[in-house]
């Protein structure tokens, strides 16, 4: 039987990111799933896999089909989550597409990967969300 694995990012930096996403995400990088163009990154519980990252030499997108979102439960989380996440590396996102009211703030990982940070005490916006 198929099942949904985890979400793989491509970057230019692997070691970078690995240092970005598991501050990000308190993750682990673990040995066993390291090689020198790929690092799974565990959750730090130790309940399994959450995210692979992939040494990749094309540029990330800037209206990318696929993204993360993040999900906080207040608009002062969510306010607290970008400002930690612009310290770990991540910067924001100058997003033309925003609708009125949004629910989301678009960042860029240090590779420039889009994503959200949600607030879900305001969504959902994603009926006003623009096509990408």
């Amino acid at each position: 039987m198929l099942k949904l694995g985890i979400p793989v990012i491509g970057v230019t930096d692997l070691p970078r990111a690995v240092t970005f996403w598991t501050a990000a995400l308190n993750l682990v990088a673990t040995p066993e799933g390291r090689s020198e163009t790929w690092q799974t990154l565990n959750h730090a519980d130790g309940s399994g896999r959450a995210l692979g990252l992939i040494l990749s030499t094309s540029p990330a997108e800037p209206h990318p089909r696929l993204h993360l979102d993040l999900f906080t439960s207040s608009a002062e989380e969510q306010r607290d989550e970008v400002g930690r996440l612009v310290g770990l590396g991540a910067r924001t996102v100058d997003w033309e597409l925003y609708p009125p009211e949004p629910d989301f703030v678009v960042l860029a990982d240090p590779d420039g990967n889009i994503f959200c940070v949600v607030d879900l005490s305001h969504a959902p916006s994603s009926d006003d969300r623009p096509t990408l």
